[in-house]
Formats: C-alpha cells, sequence, structure tokens
C-alpha cells in the first residue's frame, strides 16, 4: 500500500511537475530548423532590448525587497512590540494586496497617477505625466509585496521571547545598543528569507509589469509571455523563461538554506510573560506614525478601488453609478462561474493532497524521499511564466491533449500551490508525537483509517491553511493562468487584465470587488467548515520551510 501511494505521487509529480519543466528547456535549445542549437541564448546576448529585460528585473526585484523589508520590519516590530490599537484592523488592511490578485496595485496606480490619476491630476492639476516604467512596476510591486515581508517577519519577531530584550537593558544596555546588539542579530535570518521571498515573488510577477512597464521598460516575466503570444517565437520565449528561472530558482535555494540556519538558541528557563520595554515612548510614536502611513496609503489604494467601480467614469465624472457592476455580472457571468469551478475544484485536491505528502515525508521512510520533497516543492521557486510555458508544451500533443480544457487549469494550480500546504504540514506533524498514530494502528486500524481519522485532525489547522491559500491563489493568481485559459475556460484576472488594457478602469475594478468579496466569503466558510481550524485571517500567513 505504502509503495503504491509512494509510486502515484512520485508519478504525478514527474508528469506535472518536472515534465512541464523539462519541456521548457528543452524548448529553448531548439533552432529555426527544429534541430538543437543554441541561437536563442545567443539571441538574448546579442539584443540589448533582452539583456536589459533581466536587468530592469533583477533591479526592481532588489529594490523591491530592500523597500518591503524595511517596510515590513517597521510594521512588524510595531505590530509585535507596542501596544498599539486596532491591531486586528490594521492585520486585515495589510493582508488586503495578498487576497487581492497581484496586479491590482498596478491598476491603484493608475487610478491615483496616472494621465487622469486622482493624485496627479485631480489634486495637483497635472494633466502630462507618465507613470509608466521604473516607478509605476516599483510602486505597484512594494504595495503588493511589503505584506509579505510583514508576515513573515511577524512571525520572526513573535517567536523572539522580549525576555532577552529585558535582561540586556537590565544590565545596562540601552534601547538602541538591545536593539543591535540582541533583537537585530536575532532577526537577521528572518530578515533575509523575507528579502529572499519578496525577492522572487517580485521577479515571477507578471501582472504589475504587464500593465505598468511599457515598452521602454521591457521585464524578463513579460517579455517572455511577449515573444510567445506576439512574436509567436516560442522556442526564444522558452529560452527567457529559463534565464528567468536561474535567479528565482537560486534565490529559492539560498532562502532554503538560511530556513535551516536561521534559528539562533537561545538557553533560557521557563518562559514567563512579559511587556517588552524595547520601545520608548519616541520610539513608538515614531513607529505608530509610519505605521499608520503605511496603513493608510494600503487603504487608499484599495479604497480607490471600490470607489472606482461604482463611479461613472474616472478622473472625470465622479457620479456614483451601478452601471460596472452590471456590466461585469452581464458580460463577466460566465467567466465568474468559471473561476468558481476552477477554485472549487482545485482547492480540496490541493489540500488533501498536499497534507498526504506531508504524512509520507514525515512519517514515512521510502527511498527517494528526498528527491520526492524537493519535487513537491519545486513548482513554488518557478515562475508562473515558466510553468505557463511548461504546459502549453507538455500538453498539446497526445497521449495528453489538455489545452484548453478546465483539467489543464486544475491541475496547474493543484500542482502550483500545493508546496504550502505540505510546508504547513511537515511543521505541524513534527510536533505531534508518532505514538498517537502507533496506538490507533494497534488499535486495528489501517494505515488509511489512522491518516483520515487521526492524524488529518490533529493537523487541521494546516489543512486550514493550505485550503485558503490553494484558493486564494486559484482566484488570483495570472502569470501560469494567461497561457492556459481558452474560450470555453476563462478566469477573472485575465477578465480584470484584458479590462485594464482596454482602458475600462471601472469595468476593471467592479471585477475586482467581486473577486474580492468571493475570496473573504470563501475564508470564512472554510474557517467553518474545517474543524479545529486557526480561524479567518490568522491562516492567511507566509509559510516557510
Amino acid at each position: 500500500m505504502v509503495a503504491l501511494l509512494v509510486l502515484a505521487v512520485g508519478v504525478a509529480l514527474a508528469l506535472f511537475v518536472i515534465y512541464p519543466l523539462g519541456m521548457v528547456l528543452l524548448k529553448s535549445f531548439q533552432g529555426d530548423g527544429g534541430g538543437f542549437s543554441l541561437e536563442n541564448y545567443l539571441r538574448f546576448g546579442q539584443f540589448t532590448y533582452l539583456r536589459n529585460a533581466l536587468m530592469n528585473s533583477l533591479q526592481v526585484g532588489a529594490l523591491t525587497g530592500i523597500i518591503g523589508v524595511a517596510v515590513g520590519y517597521v510594521a512588524a516590530l510595531t505590530m509585535v512590540r507596542t501596544n498599539i490599537r486596532w491591531k486586528k484592523i490594521l492585520h486585515l488592511i495589510f493582508i488586503l494586496p495578498i487576497i487581492a490578485p497581484p496586479f491590482t496595485s498596478a491598476l491603484s496606480v493608475l487610478m491615483l497617477f496616472g494621465s487622469n490619476g486622482l493624485i496627479t491630476r485631480g489634486l495637483l492639476g497635472i494633466r502630462h505625466y507618465s507613470i509608466y516604467g521604473f516607478k509605476g512596476v516599483l510602486i505597484s510591486q512594494v504595495f503588493t509585496f511589503a505584506p509579505v515581508a510583514y508576515l513573515t517577519l511577524r512571525g520572526v519577531l513573535e517567536s523572539l521571547n522580549p525576555t532577552l530584550e529585558d535582561a540586556a537593558m537590565n544590565v545596562g544596555a540601552s534601547r538602541w545598543q538591545t536593539f543591535l546588539r540582541v533583537t537585530l542579530p536575532l532577526s537577521l535570518p528572518g530578515i533575509a528569507s523575507a528579502f529572499l521571498v519578496v525577492f522572487i515573488e517580485s521577479l515571477a510577477d507578471f501582472g504589475n509589469p504587464l500593465v505598468l512597464a511599457g515598452s521602454r521598460f521591457p521585464m524578463l516575466a513579460t517579455q517572455a509571455y511577449l515573444e510567445i503570444t506576439g512574436s509567436f517565437n516560442l522556442p526564444l520565449g522558452a529560452a527567457l523563461a529559463v534565464v528567468l528561472l536561474l535567479p528565482s530558482v537560486t534565490a529559492f535555494l539560498i532562502q532554503r538554506y538560511f530556513l535551516r540556519k536561521r534559528q539562533y538558541t537561545t538557553v533560557t528557563g521557563k518562559p514567563v510573560d512579559s511587556t517588552s520595554k524595547l520601545i520608548g515612548p519616541g520610539a513608538g510614536v515614531l513607529l505608530r506614525g509610519v505605521l499608520g502611513l503605511f496603513a493608510l496609503s494600503v487603504a487608499l489604494f484599495y479604497g480607490v478601488i471600490a470607489v472606482g467601480a461604482f463611479t461613472k467614469v474616472w478622473g472625470y465624472d465622479f457620479t456614483p453609478t451601478l452601471d460596472h457592476l452590471t456590466y461585469a455580472f452581464q458580460v463577466g457571468g460566465d467567466t465568474i462561474k468559471d473561476t468558481l469551478i476552477v477554485a472549487l475544484l482545485s482547492t480540496p485536491i490541493s489540500g488533501i493532497l498536499g497534507m498526504l505528502i506531508a504524512f509520507m515525508v514525515v512519517r514515512l521512510s521510502f527511498p527517494g524521499k528526498g528527491t520526492l520533497e524537493f519535487g513537491s516543492i519545486l513548482n513554488f521557486a518557478v515562475p508562473g511564466t515558466v510553468v505557463g510555458i511548461g504546459y502549453i508544451l507538455a500538453f498539446n500533443r497526445p497521449p495528453l491533449v489538455l489545452i484548453g480544457t478546465l483539467s489543464i487549469l486544475v491541475l496547474n494550480f493543484v500542482f502550483r500551490y500545493i508546496p504550502v500546504g505540505i510546508q504547513s504540514g511537515v511543521a505541524v506533524l513534527r510536533q505531534i508525537d508518532p505514538s498517537i498514530e502507533e496506538a490507533s494502528r494497534n488499535l486495528g486500524a489501517d494505515g488509511l483509517t489512522t491518516f483520515r481519522k487521526v492524524t488529518l485532525p490533529l493537523i487541521a489547522p494546516a489543512f486550514f491553511s493550505g485550503l485558503v491559500f490553494a484558493f486564494v491563489r486559484a482566484m488570483t493568481a495570472i502569470s501560469a493562468a494567461i497561457f492556459l485559459v481558452s474560450a470555453n475556460w476563462n478566469l477573472l484576472t485575465v477578465q480584470i487584465l484584458s479590462q485594464v488594457g482596454s482602458g475600462r478602469l471601472g469595468v476593471a475594478a467592479a471585477f475586482s470587488v467581486i473577486l474580492v468579496c468571493i475570496v473573504l466569503i470563501a475564508v470564512a466558510v472554510i474557517g467553518r467548515l474545517v474543524p479545529g481550524r486557526t480561524g479567518g485571517a490568522s491562516a492567511i500567513q507566509v509559510r516557510e520551510g
């Protein structure tokens, strides 16, 4: 039974993770004549435009990581180490970019700073201003990914016992010295990990650059897409995807290294309650001010989306109207239905498969376990553009012709987003004594019954997190899905991007509001259905390791 289970999971991972990536690599070496050739990589080296796309992606990724981690650390430090009011409300505001489509920030940037922007034209009276290019992409990515750094660093700071800081101050250290010599050093592995996570997310980001980069500021993820859909040059698009894959996977492996090394050992007695004295009154005011400014900015970015959905013509006529919402349901009703079907099918499969693989990794011993674990999380390090191209190449010919079907969308979301559920399950299972499961088997239950009736209820919080993440991503992902939609099956994110490209910002905002509302309702419903869940927004977090 165990051998059959391992074989089935191994075959599935090989078919839907390794095989598509291998096809991208093979296609990148295909020349114009169809044989093996390095000409696509030579073109990348010869054309300045393509080299600039890589450099632009790396530059934006590094700056997004630095700014995002700085903002995220200040927000996390303020939330964890100060007595600030309305923590739950602030937390909900901070995670809005995570449960919204990844390019919603780009839509907000256009509505605030575009040629008809609320700030540029409405408040400042500037009529000729371009937000496209480096500055637009950087602003949108910082607001999209700083919350990811915040969630990562909040978990790091919450794990640090404040008695260590109190002890340092009790022996004469100032607050600033305590921060520099105790808190910051203990946070450094988490900071490095958060930077790498944001860097990877930025490199893989597709929607924001597609909306805001423009032709004068090429970026690699969108350039690979344009080579395939615009120039119909699939081999060159695959080569660009491989080039994009290299820094992403490198950063991912470095992040994994930091995660394994990030635990500094501290020797303490029995934990006691302590109120941290690290933040003084003056620093507290400053940190709360920065936190409030960040929260207001996020609220403004997503507030304009809500207002734009009910505004007649953004930038010209702010008369309230339901026309955009009505149009969205009339024209996009089938798209909303398609998106829900894909999400509802992929979410339980992803959640259960993630817990099953986590159980295999922690509780079972079999040859090749390390390879299976790495294969199961590999897709999470791969940019969505690469995954989308891989699925096109792998499943457009016999024996598996899936292009244009519901199956290819469901399989894409299942195998792209199970790593979060797997890592959540692994973390929880390692904290559960195996003797509990052994007792079940000693009483006559087989392995499957033990997993279903004993293990799964114990790992319900991790299961809930995996379900929430899978549903949110199935509703909001764009980079891989844009290659896989068809006339028969479309997705809301692709519809929103199409409306932005056509200049119908009000309709795009209406679709965005519908999508966010669906996600929030679904998170609440999943929380009710899963026993022992951690509940609501607390399950929306960044899982590491």
